[in-house]
């Protein structure tokens, strides 16, 4: 957890995105993971970047899982879905996600509708909270980490909670193969540059 200071997040609903918070408040009792282990800390906000994060409050790139919301069109109608990944790798957005989501073509969601739809801050969009019907795809690395850090649903905390606990969220999905490797600080896949 780096130099974060966490407590219980149902303790510290101010901390959270008012859907976050919502989630938080209503978790089910017989849920496979306990509330209790679901932590929050307070950061800077303009730290909330995940380079910047990881670098000052001392938490490793494979620890710290971020949620990017990716779009595709099928039939005139926009699908959503959640990715969550761990920072030492990115989504395969046109590849596996594409294919989750059942559409031609998948892309990034606008920063604007992510924003809108989700009620969370762009930067801390988390899959804690997001909305019923989206599908939350999560990298077979994420539930593999004993512990990760993802956002609040805003960008002035983080998240802190069981890798496992993530793949057992209502809607979410493990999927192998969801995110490829990058090289360190290059953003480069790992796979695009050992086969060029």
């Amino acid at each position: 957890m780096g130099t974060l200071k966490t407590e219980p997040a149902r303790a510290r609903l101010d901390l959270l995105a008012p859907p976050v918070a919502e989630a938080i408040a209503q978790w089910p009792a017989d849920a496979p993971v306990d509330v209790n282990d679901v932590l929050v800390a307070p950061i800077d906000a303009d730290l909330a970047d995940t380079a910047a994060f990881c670098a000052a409050y001392e938490v490793g790139l494979d620890v710290s899982a971020n949620c990017v919301v990716v779009a595709g069109k099928r039939e005139g109608v926009v699908r959503y879905a959640a990715c969550i990944v761990l920072a030492t790798t990115r989504v395969d957005v046109n590849g596996v996600a594409r294919r989750a989501l059942d559409v031609r073509k998948a892309s990034f969601a606008p920063m604007a509708d992510a924003v809108e739809l989700t009620g969370m801050e762009y930067g801390g969009i988390t899959p804690i909270g997001l909305p019923a019907q989206w599908p939350i795809l999560v990298d077979a690395r994420v539930i593999a980490t004993p512990h990760v850090i993802v956002g609040s649903g805003v960008r002035h905390s983080k998240i802190a909670l069981p890798g496992p606990a993530l793949g057992a969220l209502p809607g979410a999905q493990v999927v192998e193969g969801l995110a490829r490797p990058v090289w360190p600080g290059t953003g480069i896949d790992v796979v695009a540059r050992e086969t060029s």
